[in-house]
Formats: structure tokens, C-alpha cells, sequence
């Protein structure tokens, strides 16, 4: 995991107005650019998944806010006897492994951007149960719009803590920048051509955060 090095943070135009420009504006032309990619995905997963082919689910945003997440499906629905869904590494397909490897299971999320629920850059929005399983301090990572990629992605992914990475969220919280922003894209593309942190070691993804145990009176992250 790469150690943040403290960056002068700007208040300035870009939080308040540069941010917001630019998120609509890049998820548009990004749409624009990777419809043929969009539609080949489309098509690929109808014929190797079914339906549905996106994946939608009520994820928190700005402010704890929930709005529905879109994703291209990576998983089957397979089930067991008691009609339960079997664990995540039973239904997922290698073709849904392949797309998460090259991470075009979040290409439709450009779609929540251009709506404004999400931007490009910013905390991960996870589950609507973890919202009362956060620290105070877990739970800054709210006061900014969740994104695509974001500072924990770029120094781990899932193959990290959950602790390490909200910290990670809560420093690009307090830290957030034109500059910083740049930088997580930037990396956020050689990582993707790595292939680096898809899974948490044992895990097909990331195991469900039960929350922090606080140690010495205190939570993790203070």
C-alpha cells in the first residue's frame, strides 16, 4: 500500500464548482468513446449470463444517500436447495472474473455519473447495511459523491483491509485535489493493466465488513 503524502488541499474552485463541471462532461465523452465496447459487453454477457445484464443495487452516496448502482452482471444465480444464493467464488463465471480483471463490470456506472450520483473519483460506494457499522470517523467517507475509482483502488483495492482502505477514502476526503484526481486516474489505468488487487486473498471479492474493533477505548481510525 502505497504511504499518502500529505498534498496541499485545495478549497478552492475545483471542490466547489471545477469537480461537478467535469464529472458530467468526461462521462459523457467516455460513453461516446466506448459505446462499441459498452454494446460488445452487452451482448457478450445476454449470451453467456442472461438476463439481466446489468446489475443494479441500492448503494449509499453523498451524505448516506442511497441511489442504484449499474454494473455489468458478473455472477450466475445459482442457488442452493433452500432457493439461497450459493457464496460469490460458486457464481462467478470466469468470463465474470475476466470482466472484473479489466474492471468493464463498472463501465456502466459512467451512467450514474452523467446522472450525478456518482464521479469518477471518490470513496467506493459499498453496502447500505454497513452505514451503522462505520466509525465516526469510517463514516466521512459520505461527504463526498462515491466514485469509480478512488485513492483506496489505487493502493490495494480489495486486497487490503477494510480499515486501511477507509482510512485511505477519509484522507482523499480531506486531501482532494484537480491534481490528486489526476493522479488516481492515472493509476487507476496502470492498475487496471496490471490487473492488481481484484480480491482479497481467500476471498472472490472482499469479505462483508462487520465493522471496527475498537481497541483502547477508541476505534481504529480514531
Amino acid at each position: 500500500m502505497e504511504t499518502p503524502i500529505p498534498l496541499k488541499a485545495s478549497n478552492g474552485f475545483y471542490r466547489r464548482w471545477g469537480k461537478h463541471l467535469l464529472d458530467p462532461f468526461l462521462s459523457f465523452l467516455g460513453l461516446v468513446v466506448l459505446s462499441p465496447v459498452l454494446l460488445l459487453i452487452f451482448f457478450l454477457v445476454r449470451f453467456r449470463l442472461g438476463s439481466p445484464v446489468l446489475f443494479r443495487q441500492q448503494r449509499p452516496g453523498f451524505g448516506g444517500m442511497p441511489f442504484t448502482l449499474l454494473k455489468f452482471r458478473t455472477m450466475r444465480d445459482l442457488r442452493n436447495r433452500e432457493g439461497n444464493l450459493l457464496p460469490d467464488e460458486a457464481r462467478i463465471s470466469g468470463f465474470g472474473t475476466l470482466l472484473r480483471r479489466l474492471s468493464f463490470d463498472e463501465l456502466p456506472e459512467l451512467f450514474n455519473v452523467l446522472k450525478g450520483d456518482m464521479s469518477l473519483v471518490g470513496p467506493r460506494p459499498l453496502l447500505v447495511q454497513y452505514l451503522d457499522r462505520y466509525t465516526p470517523a469510517q463514516a466521512r467517507r459520505h461527504e463526498v459523491k462515491p466514485g469509480i475509482t478512488g485513492w483506496a483502488q489505487v493502493n490495494g483495492r480489495n486486497a487490503i483491509t477494510w480499515e486501511e482502505k477507509f482510512a485511505l477514502d477519509v484522507w482523499y476526503v480531506d486531501n482532494r485535489s484537480f491534481w490528486l484526481d489526476l493522479k488516481i486516474l492515472a493509476m487507476t489505468a496502470w492498475k487496471v493493466l496490471m490487473r492488481e488487487g481484484i480480491s482479497a486473498e481467500g476471498e472472490a471479492t472482499m469479505p462483508e465488513f462487520m465493522g471496527s474493533i475498537p481497541t483502547s477505548g477508541k476505534s481504529d481510525n480514531g
